[in-house]
This record gives structure tokens, C-alpha cells and sequence, in this order.
């Protein structure tokens, strides 16, 4: 039973309640465990927060020494958005892959097996999955994070996942709300706009959604994204019309609405966290998310003391501010009492699901390599919910199977014929990620291929480019996973 610190009041402890933070480190610091004992409920863990399962499980646990129903919330999507295996690329491929494959049975599986994996380690909530249809080719944010861009596609697999994700206790939090999938900015980085209108949002964005809703997912993440048929003058996050009127009302949902991290530019740099923090909890937001670039006790008492001003002041309700912070432990009650699926998940699913989401094509009859080839990565600059830091491409896996396997990374206009010159006669590997959005990394696909005309090419990103190469294989994302199956291909194992 938890126990709040003496001298905390009500609003106090509501006002933290409904706070999601980031902290440093792999243990928790002081001030995290002073404010769990105020009232902070929930804690948000990222990639520099976990080396490995038994460290998770040790620090989970000291949460929850702390406060026995904390909510424990992860970015864990699988396939390029992995915080568990952040530093070897995660063993589950990503939606896109799972809607290639378009087996709802086996998108269900590995969505279960994924949660086994968090909840053996003591997370309960889980920021997945993306309900987004990538419905823009050029979405730079979303991309493989989406099982596609069609719709029903989309929305029968974000229904298995949640399902699957939440059957073994881990509650889902299906994102972003009302959809980031047709959109050309990253929010990380400025606010994204979709014009499209009310019939188009209701066919195409909400289906997902609904079907999220209807298959009881938990939670809900707004998207910092303006909608003007929505409503024309604040992002989703902020607004009572999309998250009240459209979420709650017409589309009957009554779990917990979670924000997109406040610290991404779309909110902070044009409202600040504290005066966005403020307007989402009055719009209808339940949690904040905070933590992902912001992540010390001073965020935290910032935004504390900002909800509460503002309850003084008039501008929040109190009542607001009390529902919110209901619903946030109405999540942790059902994470402590949620009926769970006791079954094996198979310990090669992630392996499976990535060699069916492959999509080959030969220009002629291919035998597989039998001489360690160049492995030249044509790498774009990482969307900040993917990062930087977790390993991608086939040189690794090749290197496994055909050792002497070289490997390089290349980028921007001269990147072709630096490729061409470091692979110095060896078989090439053209190793590409969504080539369509990058002119650069076209050019220096035709410069290999003019040269190198058996160059085998491996996309990693949405295929939307025609294949060509001697060997041309779609994996549908860049998990660790997706890389083994292609691999496998190429040197015939």
C-alpha cells in the first residue's frame, strides 16, 4: 500500500500524479523517489535508462519499493522505436513489417511476446502502438512506425496489437491521436499541419482508432499536430474539441489520454511545457509526457507548480486536475489486477514475422554469396523518435555468415563514388532506407549501379522506389531482426 509523503495535499499530489517524467541513469535517482512518495504515479523510461533485462527488472523493482503502483512507461514499439535493445537492434520487427505481412494472428503473437518481455522486466505501459496511416510518402516521422497506408490494414492490426500487447498485462497506448500519418514535418522539430477534411479525418485517420477503442486499449497519445477541420487554432494535444468533444464524445473513449512528449518543439517552442502542460490537462489530457530531452526534478517541480497555479488561478478546474489524476490510477489499478495470458510465446517470433515480411525481387536467377561482399549503408540522418544510437543494416548478420564482410557508411552528394572506391572490387551491398525521400541517396544508388551493375540493394525503409539491382530485397523497417532475414537471402542460409 502506498504511502504519501506527510504535509502533501491533495492538489499537490494530483498535480503530480498526472506527471509523466524521464530521469538519468540506470537506477533512480533521489528526487524520483522523494516525488513517488509525494505523489508522482508515473515514471517514463527511454533507452539511457536500460543495459539490460535483469538491471530493468532491479530498477523497476526499486520504483515500486517506493510506491507499489507506480506506473512504469516505455517507448517500446519494436522494430526501429526499441528502448529495450536500443544498442543491438530490437528482435521484433515493426508494424510496417507486420502489415506486409498482414496476418493479424501473428501481429497479435508478437505484440504478446513483446509485452511478456516488458512485463518480465516490470514495465506495465506501453507508448505503442503507432495507429498512424502513413498515408504521406514523404512523412518523415512515421514512415515504418505504420503497418501502411491503407486504412483497414491499419486499423485490423492496431486492433491485434493491442490485444496482443495488453493479453499479457502491459496496457497499450495507442498513438498519435487523431492521426500524424498524413503530415511532412516531424513534430519533434515544428508543429505539422493536415488539411484534410472532416469526411477524409473520420474515414481515414479515426478508423484505426475506433477499432483501437473497440479492441479496449487504455491508453491514448495525442499527436502535437493542427488539425483545422478539427479544430483551427490549437494542436490535438491542446485542444478541447479533439480530445473532449472527439475522443471522449463522439468516439465513446473513457480510458487514460496521455500526451506526446511536452518537450518536443511543436508544443515548447511555441507554448512553452508549463503553459502546455496547463492547457492539456484543461483540454482533456489525463498525463503528461515529459522526459525524452527534459528529465530532472526541476522540469518536474516547474510543471508541479504550474498546474497548481493555475487550479488557483481559475484558468484549470480543480475538478479537471482531480479527474485526470483518477484515471491515471485507474490504469495502475487495472496493470496490478488485468487478467494475463500465461502461454509460451515462440522464442524465434520476431526472427519469423521479419523472413515474412520480405519482399524479393531477382532480375535473374541468384545464387546465393559465397565470398565476404562490401556492405556500403547509405544512412540519413535519424528522426529523433528512432535515434541514432541503435544499430541498423545486414553487415552485422553478414558478417556472421560470411566472415571478412566489409562495411561502410556513406552520405550526401558524393556518396556513390566514395562507396564504389572503398569497396575496392568486392560484391556490393547497397543498403538503403527510405530512398524515396532522399534525392541524395538516389543518386548514389544509380552512380553504384551504373558502375556495379550486380550490386544487390536492400531497402530498409517504406518501399516505394521500383526495385532494381541484381537482387532487390524489402524488409519493411531496420530492426536488428529484419537485417538477419535479409542476410539470410543473400548468403543463402
Amino acid at each position: 500500500m502506498t504511502t504519501f509523503a506527510s504535509g502533501t495535499d491533495t492538489l499537490t499530489r494530483d498535480a503530480l500524479t498526472v506527471l509523466q517524467p524521464g530521469f538519468p541513469g540506470t537506477t533512480a535517482p533521489d528526487w524520483l523517489l522523494r516525488r513517488l512518495g509525494e505523489g508522482l504515479a508515473s515514471v517514463g523510461l527511454f533507452g539511457r535508462n536500460i543495459a539490460s533485462p535483469d538491471q530493468l527488472a532491479a530498477l523497476t523493482a526499486q520504483l515500486r519499493a517506493e510506491r507499489d503502483d507506480v506506473l512504469v512507461a516505455i517507448d517500446e514499439e519494436g522494430g526501429d522505436v526499441t528502448r529495450l535493445e536500443v544498442r543491438t537492434g530490437s528482435s521484433f520487427p515493426g508494424n510496417h513489417a507486420l502489415g506486409a505481412v498482414d496476418d493479424v494472428s501473428l501481429t497479435e503473437e508478437v505484440a504478446y511476446a513483446l509485452g511478456r518481455r516488458l512485463a518480465e522486466c516490470g514495465v506495465n505501459l506501453d507508448w505503442a502502438p503507432s495507429a498512424d496511416v502513413n498515408s504521406n510518402p514523404s512523412n518523415p516521422v512515421i514512415g515504418v512506425r505504420s503497418f501502411g497506408a491503407d486504412t483497414d490494414l491499419v486499423a485490423r492490426h492496431t486492433a491485434a496489437y493491442v490485444t496482443g500487447l495488453q493479453s499479457s498485462g502491459v496496457a497499450a497506448c495507442t498513438k498519435h491521436f487523431p492521426g500524424h500519418g498524413d503530415t511532412a514535418v516531424d513534430s519533434h522539430h515544428a508543429m505539422p499541419r493536415i488539411d484534410a477534411d472532416a469526411s477524409v479525418l473520420s474515414s481515414r485517420e479515426l478508423a484505426p482508432f475506433r477499432a483501437a477503442i473497440a479492441a479496449g486499449t487504455r491508453a491514448v497519445m495525442s499527436a502535437h499536430i493542427l488539425v483545422p477541420a478539427l479544430d483551427p487554432d490549437r494542436p490535438a494535444t491542446l485542444s478541447s474539441p479533439v480530445l473532449t468533444e472527439l475522443l471522449r464524445g463522439r468516439l465513446g473513449y473513457d480510458g487514460l489520454i496521455v500526451t506526446d512528449g511536452m518537450e518536443m518543439q511543436a508544443i515548447a517552442a511555441i507554448y512553452g511545457i508549463e503553459r502546455g502542460s496547463v492547457l492539456a490537462i484543461a483540454a482533456g489530457a489525463d498525463a503528461i509526457c515529459v522526459g525524452g530531452g527534459l528529465a530532472d526534478d526541476e522540469t518536474v517541480r516547474r510543471l508541479r507548480d504550474a498546474l497548481i497555479s493555475a487550479v488557483r488561478s481559475g484558468e484549470l478546474p480543480e475538478e479537471r486536475l482531480a479527474d485526470a489524476a483518477e484515471r491515471v490510477r485507474a490504469l495502475a489499478h487495472w496493470t496490478s489486477e488485468a487478467p494475463t495470458n500465461t502461454g509460451e510465446p515462440r522464442t524465434d517470433i520476431g526472427l519469423i514475422a521479419a523472413r515474412r515480411a520480405l519482399r524479393v525481387t531477382a532480375a535473374e536467377p541468384y545464387a546465393p554469396l559465397t565470398k565476404a561482399p562490401y556492405v556500403a549503408a547509405f544512412t540519413p540522418v535519424a528522426n529523433i523518435a528512432v535515434g541514432d544510437e541503435t544499430p541498423w543494416g545486414v553487415a552485422a548478420e553478414l558478417t556472421r555468415l560470411l566472415p571478412g564482410t566489409e562495411t561502410g557508411s556513406f552520405t550526401g552528394d558524393e556518396a556513390g563514388p566514395k562507396a564504389l572506391a572503398a569497396a575496392n572490387g568486392h560484391r556490393i551491398i547497397a543498403v538503403v532506407r527510405d530512398e524515396h525521400r532522399h534525392a541524395w541517396m538516389a543518386t548514389a544508388l544509380d552512380t553504384v549501379l551504373q558502375e556495379r551493375p550486380d550490386t544487390i540493394v536492400v531497402e530498409m525503409g517504406v518501399p516505394q522506389a521500383a526495385p532494381r539491382g541484381t537482387l532487390h530485397i524489402a524488409t519493411h523497417g531496420a530492426a536488428r531482426v529484419c537485417g538477419r532475414a535479409a542476410a539470410e537471402v543473400i548468403a543463402g542460409a
